[in-house]
């Protein structure tokens, strides 16, 4: 079992069960007592559970606590990028899309810098200025006003009367946590609006989401699951979890390194 498998299935026994022992797992998964605490110690400083005395116990987040983008940008990086490049894949020149804001869907703009001859809509201050930033020949940018939250979106009354007013062909979304029944959620009850103001100006909506937000439940939901025509996450997502996203969306898009993905047709 290689350490990405073993770390996923670690933090997948967390996210079930709500707490494991360091004994446990070495049973379990056949290493040594280092390779656990190693382990454990990974995930931990990635945010997908917290340290114990013996073992690790799922994270406990308040459903209104929303962490800033600087801080986001830290995890999960390699993850979002190449979730972030499956995504591009699906951007045409010529079309117009939309981009929410957030960590992920930053590394979607990213990869989308230097497609020509399209236009982006946002409430994302750090999306609008890369792509300003990057000058691509008939690349058009529109910033919706709004007032700002700490994951840099901009959102309110503001925001959302700009938003009635336009229509793009596919909206790329993030969420703060992903789940089966709640569908997508935030923190933020403004940005919940936003975000409804986003998808209902789309023809076509992706999500953008890491398999650490699988199981993480917002204040707010904004989207149900059975909603999204495409979501796109890495291959870390157990394979019970894509099984479960896979019957509400129309397709799953699992992205690996170097540009590879796995697609799959949902039932939805």
């Amino acid at each position: 079992m290689l350490a990405s498998q073993r770390r996923s299935r670690i933090a997948d026994l967390v996210e079930q069960t709500g707490a494991v022992r360091v004994s446990d797992l070495v049973a379990e998964l056949g290493v040594s007592d280092m390779t656990i605490r190693r382990d454990i110690d990974q995930l931990a400083d990635q945010g997908l559970l917290e340290r114990v005395h013996g073992g690790a116990v799922a994270v406990s987040t308040p459903t209104s606590e929303e962490p800033g983008f600087r801080a986001k940008s830290t995890l999960m990086t390699a993850q979002k990028r190449a979730i972030g490049e499956a995504a591009a894949a699906l951007v045409e020149p010529g079309s117009s899309i939309g981009i929410s804001a957030g960590t992920t869907t930053y590394e979607l703009a990213r990869a989308v810098r230097a497609v020509p001859d399209i236009t982006v809509v946002t409430n994302s201050v750090p999306v609008a200025q890369l792509l300003h930033e990057s000058g691509t020949p008939g690349q058009t940018v529109v910033l919706t006003g709004g007032i700002r939250t700490p994951s840099d979106a901009l959102v309110g009354p503001v925001a959302v009367a700009a938003l009635r007013s336009l229509h793009v062909d596919l909206l790329f979304l993030g969420a703060h946590g992903v789940d089966a029944a709640a569908g997508l959620t935030t923190p933020n009850l403004v940005e919940a609006e936003t975000n409804r103001a986003l998808v209902a100006c789309a023809r076509r909506t992706c999500v953008l989401v890491d398999h650490s937000k699988f199981g993480v439940i917002g204040l707010s939901t904004f989207l149900d699951l059975d909603q999204v025509d495409v979501l796109v996450t890495d291959d870390e997502l157990s394979q019970r979890a894509r099984a479960t996203v896979a019957d509400l969306v129309d397709t799953l898009v699992v992205a690996r390194d170097h540009g590879r993905t796995e697609r799959r047709e949902g039932s939805a």
